[in-house]
């Protein structure tokens, strides 16, 4: 009996961020981007009694990015986390991450880009910068947990550690973004908003009487002032925009390109879409839109946050649900082990417009807040068999 007793005491000291002890003596850092989102997450933990620290990060310097609506993590979101720490009576620090964010985002952007891949920098960004080295960073100053204000939750598991979910508010979720968060990662991440929609973290923010309150998402790739990915990619990548050929899928050669980064597509008669980019031979495959359609994924770099090891999981060859795009659903798929010993998605109902470079989520539901399984970056996608095809395998099959 006693012994029940003191666990039942241990779990009692346990705080609302699921840390033993006080909110006085537990330092959390709070990654503060100068919106409104990191600036309630860290209101919320100062009012609760945490001992909060506000770090933003200088990411880059590019004076048009900095007085750009919608963008991000550079100058003017320095005055406004300044501010929002200044309003809640938190320390805040500046921290110079720009080589850093180079060589792990808009390089590695660039590498992709260049190579005919369609990158995700935030993902990058999420595991290189903020979960890896800015985590280390707080450990430093002695917090024992880093939150963020992504849209997204974590919770533990009864057998320890924790798991990561959906947002309450499917519009919002940022899960896509975050699949590669490991677990030793999520044990020390906290994501205060991931229970809340957007409409609640703004009319907290007017409670608290932040200037931010009605402050503008941000919006595509931040480090891209104009919107113009190519740009950025002829800048970093002297030469990236080679002319080249428009071949189609029986290569044909239908015309020129004055580079691939620039390509978006062509219609000859009838709308041609780009199948694939050859980035060796400077050559852009077009065809049909049903050629565009995508029944299985090969995946690299592969996270897996789901119960047991990714190898047991693939001996059940489990169905699970992907998104393959942040603003596309999840659909069903079934995760499988592929021939070269990687690990491979085959999607039940097909899809189109599915590029390597992308990141392909898991859950184990196809809405609600579901558990984040993991995921991969696709390396490669298999066309779904075109009607011809399928009835040349059904004849072949049949003697």
């Amino acid at each position: 009996m006693g012994r029940r007793k003191g666990r039942t005491a241990v779990l009692a000291m346990l705080n609302s961020l699921d840390i033993e002890g006080k909110p006085s003596d537990t330092r959390v850092v709070v990654a503060m981007s100068g919106g409104v989102d990191s600036s309630v997450t860290a209101a919320l933990l100062a009012d609760a009694g945490y001992d909060v620290v506000g770090i933003t990060l200088q990411l880059y310097d590019d004076g048009a990015a900095m007085h750009r609506r919608g963008a991000c993590c550079a100058g003017r979101d320095i005055h406004d986390a300044r501010a929002v720490a200044e309003r809640i009576g938190i320390p805040h620090y500046v921290l110079d991450y720009e080589r850093r964010f180079k060589e792990a985002v808009i390089d590695r952007f660039a590498q992709s880009y260049v190579a005919g891949e369609t990158p995700v920098p935030c993902l990058e960004c999420n595991q290189s910068i903020k979960f890896r080295d800015l985590l280390a960073t707080a450990r430093e100053l002695g917090a024992k947990v880093l939150a963020t204000g992504h849209y997204v939750a974590s919770r533990s598991l009864p057998g320890g550690g924790r798991a990561l979910y959906r947002a309450r508010e499917a519009e919002r979720d940022q899960s896509y973004f975050l699949f590669a968060t490991t677990p030793t990662q999520l044990d020390l991440l906290r994501f205060p908003l991931g229970d809340r929609t957007k409409a609640e973290t703004r009319d907290l923010a007017r409670r608290f009487g932040l200037a931010v309150a009605d402050k503008e998402d941000s919006q595509d790739i931040c480090f891209v002032p104009s919107g113009h990915y190519a740009d950025v990619i002829e800048r970093l990548r002297p030469g990236a925009a080679a002319p080249g050929e428009i071949i189609d899928l029986d290569g044909r050669v239908l015309g020129r390109h004055e580079g691939i980064i620039h390509f978006t597509g062509i219609a000859i008669g009838t709308p041609l879409y780009v199948v694939r980019l050859d980035a060796a031979s400077r050559r852009v495959v077009v065809g049909p839109r049903e050629a565009l359609r995508t029944s299985r994924i090969r995946l690299r770099e592969v996270n897996w946050l789901g119960d047991g090891t990714v190898e047991q999981a693939l001996e059940r060859h489990p169905e699970v649900y992907v998104k393959v795009r942040s603003t596309r659903p999840p659909q069903s798929a079934w995760l499988r082990g592929g021939a070269d010993g990687g690990i491979e998605v085959e999607l039940i109902a097909s899809e189109d417009g599915v590029s390597p470079g992308q990141a392909c989520a898991f859950y184990d539901a196809p809405e609600g807040q579901a558990r984040v399984l993991g995921g991969g970056v696709i390396a490669a996608t298999m066309a779904m068999p075109t009607a011809k095809q399928a009835f040349g395998a059904d004849l072949a099959a049949a003697h």
